[in-house]
């Protein structure tokens, strides 16, 4: 028996697929359950870049001091003004969802804000298509992309290794669970 189970009802992350499309921005308040703080030297040039290239919007801001951003529902940023920033970006990185078909349009808009802040898009072993950027502030920011699932495929051969298998079809929601 597993204790995995098909909650995707909770997530606005659409279901992957060739015609998924991504949710529009959300824009209503909430208990954050989770976000990622970002200091910066140029707030400015900062919001820039997380606006034009990475598609989040300005929620609100403290002028001078914050910046709240925010891209689909639980995708929220913070950046905050900071006397310096790291030299380099560091080994960690925060990952952000996206669906495949804004995997090339989000490379052209970093490229055009900030020419080489982009590495991919590349896929992995885990069935995404994954871009990563290094952000103004030198964050290691990954957007990722579920590809369609293909149970054929090496990739659900890799999940299923490890006891990931696709959702049973038939079974509707959360109930069991909640």
């Amino acid at each position: 028996m597993s204790d995995y189970y098909n909650a995707f009802e909770i997530s606005p992350v659409p279901t992957p697929g060739p015609d998924a499309t991504p949710p529009e921005p959300f824009r209503g308040i909430y208990g954050m359950p989770a976000f990622v703080t970002i200091p910066t030297g140029d707030l400015a040039a900062s919001v820039d870049f997380w606006t034009r290239g990475l598609g989040f919007f300005a929620l609100f801001s403290i002028p001078g001091q914050l910046v709240h951003l925010r891209r689909w529902a639980f995708q929220d940023v913070l950046l905050v003004t900071a006397d310096s920033v790291p030299e380099q970006a560091p080994a960690m990185s925060f990952s952000f969802s996206c669906v495949l078909s804004q995997v090339d349009s989000l490379v052209e808009a970093c490229r055009a804000v900030r020419p080489n802040s982009v590495d991919g898009p590349r896929d992995t072993p885990w069935n995404t298509r994954d871009v990563e950027v290094i952000t103004p502030e030198n964050a290691r920011i990954v957007f990722t992309a579920a590809k369609p699932f293909d149970p054929a495929s090496q990739e659900a051969r890799n999940l299923a290794a490890i006891g990931i298998t696709p959702p049973d079809l038939g079974r509707g929601d959360n109930e069991e669970h909640a």
